[in-house]
């Protein structure tokens, strides 16, 4: 409930604090005194447009700042988690008017968007009043109430979920459908490159491995080059070993004629000999374990080449070869076995729309059962709303083609105002008084079901009195025993059945320079004076301060 509205430099309002609680609060105080600034001051911190014009002459900015006290398993609370919102033991809502026309919002000292602001404001307080258009005029509201009504809600969530399974079962045969079209319309091209990379049977990370493989082999390739050359020149067609071989020959032949000068020769070639014989062994060795295959690189430049041209082909990267051929593949299947798998779809579509409907036209039928009741309760309240002769209806048509997630039912609120007259939708058929009526007789009606905590009736008494006026305040005090009611009146007969009062007036401050608007709850002897004032006019008589007291004890 709202426990606490404060407003500062509002239009006429510098500063003002009301402390507000449960059951029937009133506001009363002479035609002018701001109360309709009061409202559109609550109904910016609500989530209401702001406009420039209300910020009060001189100053610099405006602020409202109401303050609910709500239950933990108010709805307020997954709306508060969906935006990161902490909460806390009071949800304080507040909006900054600016002088140039822009407007803050924040819950709980968090800034917030103005919508998340409406939104939180929509599940706190309904306001209404004779020309209000907000909680009757969409149907889906009057489905809602009609579900909170006959105790449904479960049921029309259950139906949400049958509708998304029912969409998600014919968005997954449509989706498989063009799949199979697709792949018939390209059947004898999927073949040829289904068969073309599984020839080539592309591997993810092949090109990579390749790549470095074949930097690896060019290097070693290298390597080998020149272990080659420095084995031809020690063991090949070049090497010195023959021709040192056959000089060492030639000189033993001459040993014996000069043993001293032969011999030290010889042994020196024959060293020479030797080193080179060990360097020739040492590079064939090395070449053999090179590893260095020039037929090795050829494969796997042509490999290279092979995967790149099938890469430009089909136009992806290389890695992704290997993924495309299983798609192709895949889309062969969906030719081949496509059939079956779409036949199983259609079953399970077929299922789930008549599960929907099944359960579409219970909910239906529980609806129509509700509208009775709801028809019977709130015509039994229009009596002695001085609408004897009108009727409500709920108007209910149900049509499986106009299928949708709360359902087949169009609901309409419908009333007669007038035996003989044309009914018709409620917010087309009556007047402003009568409006605000009917819809006292709903909410009496719907007070524990579909209803904000805190309701604002603003002036729904206007052109009425006696017993009407008495029959509205006594549906206001019904009403208030189930959540918190505050209604802007002129009647006494409904101000005498508060359980705190409030007047509004209007005053002059900084000696005559500027007026501003005050609210005060007023105690037992003044609320008498007030109810009087209501009564009587601009001259309080005896008589007045009696009516208003019989009032007041008539109420208690």
């Amino acid at each position: 409930m709202l426990s606490r509205l404060s407003i500062r430099d509002i239009v006429l309002i510098d500063r003002l604090d009301i402390d507000l609680a449960s059951g029937l609060s009133v506001l009363t105080g002479e035609t002018g005194a701001g109360k309709s600034i009061l409202l559109d001051a609550f109904s910016l911190a609500l989530g209401a447009r702001g406009d420039a014009g209300l910020v009060r002459q001189g100053a610099a900015q405006g602020s409202v700042i109401a303050a609910f006290d709500v239950g933990p398993k108010h709805p307020t609370h997954a709306l508060l988690a969906e935006n990161d919102i902490p909460a806390e033991d009071m949800l304080i809502l507040r909006r900054v008017q600016l002088g140039d026309g822009r407007t803050k919002a924040f819950v709980n000292d968090q800034p917030v968007s103005v919508q998340v602001l409406r939104s939180l404001g929509a599940l706190l307080v309904e306001i209404h009043g004779q020309h209000d258009d907000r909680a009757l005029v969409d149907m889906a509201t009057h489905r809602r109430l009609l579900d909170a009504f006959g105790g449904l809600e479960s049921e029309a969530d259950a139906i949400g979920s049958l509708w998304d399974d029912r969409r998600n079962a014919q968005q997954a045969v449509a989706t498989h459908r063009a799949d199979i079209e697709r792949a018939l319309r390209e059947a004898d091209w999927l073949r040829h490159a289904a068969a073309e990379l599984q020839k080539l049977a592309p591997e993810a990370g092949e090109e990579t491995a390749l790549a470095d493989r074949r930097t690896a082999m060019m290097g070693a390739e290298k390597v080998a080059e020149d272990l080659r050359a420095a084995h031809d020149t020690v063991g090949g067609h070049e090497s010195p070993i023959p021709a040192l071989a056959a000089a060492v020959r030639r000189l033993e032949r001459r040993h014996a004629q000069a043993p001293g000068l032969v011999e030290p020769v010889v042994k020196a070639v024959d060293v020479a000999i030797n080193a080179l014989e060990e360097a020739r062994q040492h590079l064939e060795h090395a070449l053999r374990i090179a590893d260095y295959d020039p037929h090795e690189l050829e494969r796997i430049e042509e490999r290279l080449f092979a995967l790149r041209a099938a890469a430009r082909k089909y136009n992806v990267p290389v890695d992704e070869l290997a993924a495309l051929a299983e798609k192709f593949l895949a889309d062969l299947a969906l030719i081949d076995a496509g059939a079956d798998r779409l036949k199983a779809l259609e079953v399970a579509a077929l299922e789930a729309e008549q599960r929907y409907g099944a359960a579409a036209k219970t909910l239906s039928n529980s609806r129509k059962k509700a509208g009775d009741g709801l028809d019977k309760a709130v015509n039994k309240e229009l009596a002695p709303l001085k609408l004897e002769r009108a009727k409500f209806s709920t108007q209910l048509t149900s049509d499986m083609t106009s299928a949708g997630p709360h359902g087949i039912d169009r609901v309409e609120f419908w009333v007669q105002t007038n035996p003989g007259t044309k009914p018709g939708p409620l917010m087309k058929v009556a007047s402003g008084g009568e409006l605000a009526r009917f819809l006292l007789a709903l909410k009496v009606v719907l007070a524990d079901r579909g209803s904000a905590p805190t309701l604002i009736f603003d002036e729904i008494d206007t052109g009425v009195g006696g017993a009407v006026a008495d029959a509205i305040g006594m549906r206001l005090a019904r009403l208030a025993g189930r959540v918190q009611v505050v209604t802007v009146t002129h009647a006494p007969q409904v101000a005498a059945r508060a359980g705190k009062h409030f007047v509004i007036s209007k005053g002059a401050l900084d000696k005559g320079k500027r007026v501003a608007t005050r609210v005060l709850e007023v105690d037992a002897d003044h609320r008498r004076e007030e109810i009087a004032r209501m009564l009587a006019g601009a001259e309080i008589t005896k008589e007045a301060r009696a009516a208003a007291e019989q009032l007041i004890r008539a109420a208690g």
